[in-house]
């Protein structure tokens, strides 16, 4: 669902954030789902069937059912199922689908995008559909991409992620420092090699290198748009040595700043 776009989600009726009633269940239906349906469980406990495959259920459990799928559930009395349910089509070809069930550990995002979505039917909000199809892809979306994490992803903690994506922004909101690894490693609370090692997996180059593509990004929008020279700009960028600021600008972009400016 990564290329359909947003006004090809058909929103059907029943969607809702509930507590469901202690007797509560989802009894399996003759004929299986003639849709999508959006299936997230913010707390209690229960065990869901699809197609045969049983499912031990609880806080973070997520399910995109298919058309085509037979599906039932139950819960625990005294642990009730709290549930956000979504039933939607699509009508264009659809090739990239979520997988059918995911654990979601870090679920914030999620859960705001879940909540936003009933909150917008909750009063005759302008333009509700149209948002609540927008908000809808990009729950299409976050499943697609935690189905494909690289697994160092998966492996490595919120934590350390937080850290190495937070440096990342750190530099390239002050590309004109000459950064030190160690420095960046310190901010990071991490050892200057295992920092290194952390960055490259997550950001997909070295330090170094994303630290010089970070200053010819900012030096070729200086250069288009801030209305100064070549001098001006490798000086406002740190580098002591216009010749070699052209020249790593040119390795870069495959052009001189002179045919920027």
């Amino acid at each position: 669902m990564l290329h359909i776009s947003p006004k090809s989600l058909v929103l059907l009726p029943a969607f809702a954030k509930i507590v469901c009633e202690p007797g509560w269940r989802w009894a399996r239906r003759e004929k299986p789902m003639a849709n999508y349906d959006l299936f997230y469980v913010w707390s209690g406990e229960g065990e869901v069937e699809v197609n045969g495959t049983h499912y031990e259920v609880g806080p973070g459990s997520c399910f995109l059912f298919r058309p085509g799928d037979y599906t039932s559930a139950t819960h625990h009395p005294q642990r009730p199922l709290v549930l956000s349910y979504i039933h939607f089509a699509v009508n264009e070809n659809v090739h990239d689908v979520p997988n059918r069930y995911r654990q979601l550990n870090d679920t914030v995002d999620f859960e705001y995008m879940l909540s936003r979505y009933v909150r917008l039917f909750l009063v005759q909000t302008y333009a509700a559909e149209e948002e609540a199809q927008l908000v809808l892809k990009q729950l299409m979306i976050h499943l697609l991409r935690e189905d494909n994490q690289l697994p160092v992803e998966k492996k490595a903690s919120n934590q350390l992620m937080e850290a190495i994506h937070e440096v990342a922004n750190f530099v390239r909101q002050n590309p004109s420092i000459m950064h030190r690894v160690e420095d960046l490693a310190i901010r990071a609370q991490l050892s200057p090699r295992y920092f290194s090692m952390k960055f490259k997996e997550m950001i997909g180059m070295s330090v170094q290198t994303y630290m010089i593509r970070t200053r010819i990004e900012r030096a070729q929008h200086l250069l288009m748009h801030a209305g100064m020279n070549v001098t001006e700009v490798a000086d406002a960028l740190g580098y002591r040595d216009i010749f070699f600021f052209s020249r790593q600008f040119k390795q870069y972009t495959g052009r001189s700043p002179s045919e920027i400016r």
